[in-house]
């Protein structure tokens, strides 16, 4: 995954890939992958665990200082889930673009999908996309990421295991001047015991201001856990956790304790 320097650097105009193809040799792959190969029914995805963006797309028109803030990534949740996955011996697939770039927590297609705002900052490199450069991106950024995924989860199904999905994300502090209060949040549909279970469990702990669909509702934005387990008649568990908890590793590594002490609580049904 590129790191804040080796790609941000200072503002730049936003480029346009005038060709097919928009990634370019040197460009990362987008699919991080960590264990692969790991004989356990969970699966840890991340889906806005990286900062890279193509070079063909320059820095979208953005300042460097964007890159460093919860629009372009969440902050601290791939090394969260890195630790998360090393606990539970299970596979990690983490996407390496920025959400910037293709939100790969939402359908192509979806007005969310590519951002030509997000709180309050204007992206340049995304207004006034044509059909050609929006496919490119999902072909090249979203799909192969989804493709892992999905190929992941038949292993351990043909092998007849129930995976359970684990999907990592963080959240700002402060959204559009409102402050949220929740330490962590369990994003869930209807039913979901694992999410029931979690829950119970979290608010057990008693030091944590525990959101039950806080600080989002999972209301259909939401595409990886949807698309790959309710698809399939899976629980899956979506947590969220406070950006400025998991800004340090200690903090990563208090969570990663945390969450691998109460998931494998967890009946996988």
């Amino acid at each position: 995954m590129a790191e804040l320097g080796d790609k941000i650097e200072k503002p730049s105009s936003p480029a346009r890939s005038t060709g097919a193809q928009l990634l370019r040799p040197g460009d990362p792959y987008p699919v991080i992958v960590r264990r692969f190969g790991e004989d356990s029914s969970f699966l840890i995805v991340c889906d806005h665990a990286g900062l890279a963006i193509p070079s063909r797309l320059g820095n979208l028109g953005l300042a460097a200082a964007a890159f460093e803030t919860h629009i372009a990534w969440d902050i601290g949740a791939l090394g969260f889930a890195e630790r998360l996955a090393a606990r539970l011996s299970a596979t990690l697939v983490a996407q390496a673009y920025s959400r910037l770039v293709i939100d790969c927590n939402r359908a192509p297609g979806h007005p969310q999908s590519i951002v030509t705002t997000s709180d309050g900052v204007a992206i340049p490199g995304n207004a006034g996309l044509n059909d050609q450069e929006i496919a490119s991106r999902v072909r090249e950024v979203h799909a192969p990421y989804h493709a892992f995924i999905t190929a992941e989860m038949e292993t351990r199904l043909t092998g007849g295991r129930r995976p359970l999905m684990v999907c990592a994300h963080s959240f700002t502090p402060a959204m559009l001047g409102v402050s949220r209060p929740w330490h962590v949040g369990v994003l869930h549909g209807e039913p979901s015991p694992a999410s029931d279970a979690l829950l119970e469990g979290l608010r057990a702990e008693g030091d944590l201001v525990v959101g039950d669909n806080e600080p989002y509702v999972m209301d259909g934005t939401d595409y990886t856990a949807p698309h790959h387990c309710w698809s399939r008649g899976l629980d899956v568990i979506e947590l969220e956790i406070r950006q400025d908890l998991l800004a340090d590793a200690a903090g990563q590594e208090r969570f990663a304790d945390l969450f691998a002490r109460l998931l494998p609580r967890l009946t996988i049904g």
